[in-house]
């Protein structure tokens, strides 16, 4: 039997249909190595030198203009009695933060009771504090023997069981830590009440359902996720209320801001310097604060990111290693 000419069948050989023909387009060759040039962006590189330009002559304005007396700054910066006044601010931050917090608590969980009363009562001390300023507070404190010389605790327009002397219990370091908590909880309250409103309403019917107390729902189950909304808010709080101490000055509380006006006072050739001393301390406690946040905000997003945000040095290993991989790419081609 004979096979029709110009075919050739053999038995390795691959079928007609899968034999390229003659006419059919060829693809095109591509390089085994193609480089992929990056979009040029003209208008990122001026704007980005003009912003170090600006940068630079700021930088170089204080550093070289004589005004700003750096080495009064240096002099003042470690005085004792800046730190003794930096010490008095650490201590009515702290107080009052956490005084302030746990009132916040307090307030929120009275905002959502289904008790009328409770929310009205949390309604209107937020809404006092928060529209008093806080100095007209710190003023009312101070003042507030000549309204009520004693203080008592008893049965209404009954006996009194304590007395206390109103004077001698409101010394400057409690009517300025009472006055920045009274402040202080009003302004947590919201931020605690948003972050409890944040839970999952599926959690609380969860918790219920497995028949869990309250208390133990509301310490293990609920205020553990709502961290993860109140602590960015709450540290913005925070950081507020270390510059708020700055007024405690008016009520005679020599903290930092109060002791850098003290011998701004004694010394006023060095008032620049001495603000400068008062600014760099207050950049350094805000700083030390910010990042605190951002370990808490990375402690309490483990349940809800699959992956946690890098830290600071994590990030600097990585941008060095892909700077380095760069390197190697552009001195390879």
């Amino acid at each position: 039997m004979s096979e029709p000419p110009g075919i050739a069948v053999s038995s390795g050989s691959a079928p007609p249909e899968a034999m390229p023909r003659p006419d059919a387009p060829t693809a095109p060759k591509t390089p085994a190595a193609q480089r992929v040039l990056p979009l040029r962006h003209p208008g990122r590189w001026i704007v980005t030198a003009v912003v170090l330009v600006l940068v630079a002559q700021i930088l170089h304005g204080l550093v070289t203009n004589p005004f700003y007396q750096w080495d009064r700054f240096a002099y003042w910066f470690l005085r004792p009695v800046i730190l003794d006044g930096l010490l008095i601010t650490l201590e009515v931050t702290a107080y009052s933060a956490v005084l302030g917090l746990l009132g916040g608590v307090l307030l929120a969980l009275a905002r959502l009771s289904p008790s009328p009363v409770l929310r009205s009562l949390s309604w209107l001390y937020t809404w006092l504090f928060r529209s008093v300023p806080l100095i007209v507070v710190l003023l009312f404190l101070y003042n507030f023997s000549a309204l009520y010389q004693t203080l008592s605790v008893g049965v209404p327009f009954g006996p009194a069981f304590f007395t206390f002397d109103e004077s001698r219990l409101a010394t400057d370091m409690v009517v300025a830590v009472v006055g920045l908590s009274l402040n202080e909880a009003a302004y947590a309250s919201e931020v605690v009440r948003g972050g409890l409103l944040s839970v999952d309403q599926g959690q609380h019917e969860a918790a219920c359902a497995l028949g869990l107390p309250k208390r133990y729902q509301f310490a293990r189950i609920m205020f553990p996720q709502a961290l993860r909304s109140i602590t960015p808010n709450y540290v913005n709080q925070l950081i507020g209320l270390v510059k708020a101490t700055s007024l405690v000055f008016y009520v005679s509380l020599l903290d930092l801001f109060g002791s850098v006006q003290s011998m701004g006072a004694t010394y006023p050739g060095d008032i620049v310097p001495l603000l400068l001393v008062a600014t760099t301390w207050y950049l350094i406690l805000t700083s030390i604060v910010s990042v605190i946040q951002f370990y808490v905000e990375r402690h309490y997003s483990r349940g809800a990111l699959r992956t946690l945000p890098p830290t600071p040095l994590q990030k600097v290993w990585t941008a060095l290693r892909e700077l380095r991989a760069r390197v190697q790419r552009e001195t390879a081609t």
